[in-house]
């Protein structure tokens, strides 16, 4: 039973992540129908962005919480610049062109931000540094710590404000029109482009929130590290019902507990054949059976035809 519960409790906090970059990729594709396969290595640039603004003020003798704070700020605005940049150059001049070249280009844009990455930041694997206190919190038998409670308080929050910033500000509503029909938004007053980098930047936004939560909790950071968890958000996405908020959230958390489940007990139920390291075979199992039995997902948002 404290297997059970320590599980689940992984589970979430991985969820939690994955339901931050699942809701990147659900926004953009929910307005422009495009799968940004770049949308992983955002993250892996917010995380050694972070690692990067880290090493440089370590010395500076601040507060880990105030080191933490700030390494996350520098590293949405240069996610945020980074995103804004694909959509301008990358993919803007194709939303004419047929589905498969974006699609192209951003498989061509995530091994190129990889390539850079590892010429940057070289391609050994980096220490991040224990930031907030490690002390271990007991609920039943399973253990928490502080930086695993506030990725649930901060991933919570996070989603809460981008629900209300969606369904009832200004800017929202500019979304759900593009998404809706862009030509006739655009009549209507909108501007379809502003529309699209702001979603953009706002996914990047929460990708490089990803990124730190995901460097802090596991402790290392690399120039691959964000392939994975991009594939794996990307499954989140569908499982929950891709262009569907709420279901990209259902999809993460999902994902994350049956990832964690699986890790604890595929030793049990394969008879030792497999062990923890084989967990990520979960993830793709769940998206080939989501979309071989409910291809729309479980909360699954069909996209009507544009005119």
């Amino acid at each position: 039973m404290d297997t059970l519960l320590q599980q689940i409790i992984n589970g979430l906090v991985l969820g939690s992540m994955y339901a931050l970059v699942a809701l990147g990729y659900t926004m953009v594709y929910g307005i422009i129908n495009l799968i940004n396969f770049a949308h992983g290595e955002v993250l892996m640039v917010g995380a050694l962005t972070s690692w990067t603004v880290i090493q440089f003020l370590g010395q500076a003798g601040l507060p880990g919480w105030l080191l933490l704070l700030i390494s996350l700020a520098a590293a949405i605005v240069v996610c945020s610049a980074l995103n804004f940049a694909i959509e301008k150059i990358a993919y803007r001049p194709l939303r004419n062109a047929p589905r498969l070249a974006p699609l192209i280009t951003a498989m061509g844009m995530s091994l190129l931000l990889q390539t850079l990455a590892m010429i940057i930041w070289k391609p050994s694997t980096k220490p991040y540094p224990i930031l907030l206190p490690s002390e271990p919190f007991f609920i039943g038998g399973a253990v928490i710590n502080l930086t695993q409670i506030l990725i649930l308080v901060v991933t919570a929050v996070t989603l809460a404000g981008l629900m209300y910033l969606v369904n009832h500000t200004k800017l929202g509503r500019a979304m759900r029109a593009t998404a809706e029909n862009p030509r006739v938004a655009a009549l209507m007053g909108v501007r379809p482009d502003m529309v699209i980098s702001a979603t953009f930047i706002i996914g990047a936004a929460l990708a490089a929130l990803a990124g730190v939560m995901y460097a802090a909790n596991y402790g290392t950071v690399q120039h691959t590290m964000g392939f994975l968890p991009g594939l794996k958000a990307f499954t989140a996405a569908v499982f929950g019902g891709i262009g569907n908020l709420a279901g990209a959230v259902v999809g993460g958390v999902l994902l994350g507990i049956i990832e964690a489940l699986g890790s604890g007990y595929i030793g049990v139920l394969t008879g030792g054949v497999l062990g923890s390291q084989y967990s990520d075979i979960f993830a793709f199992i769940v998206l080939i059976l989501v979309l071989t039995v409910r291809p729309q997902g479980l909360l699954g948002e069909r996209v009507a035809d544009r005119a």
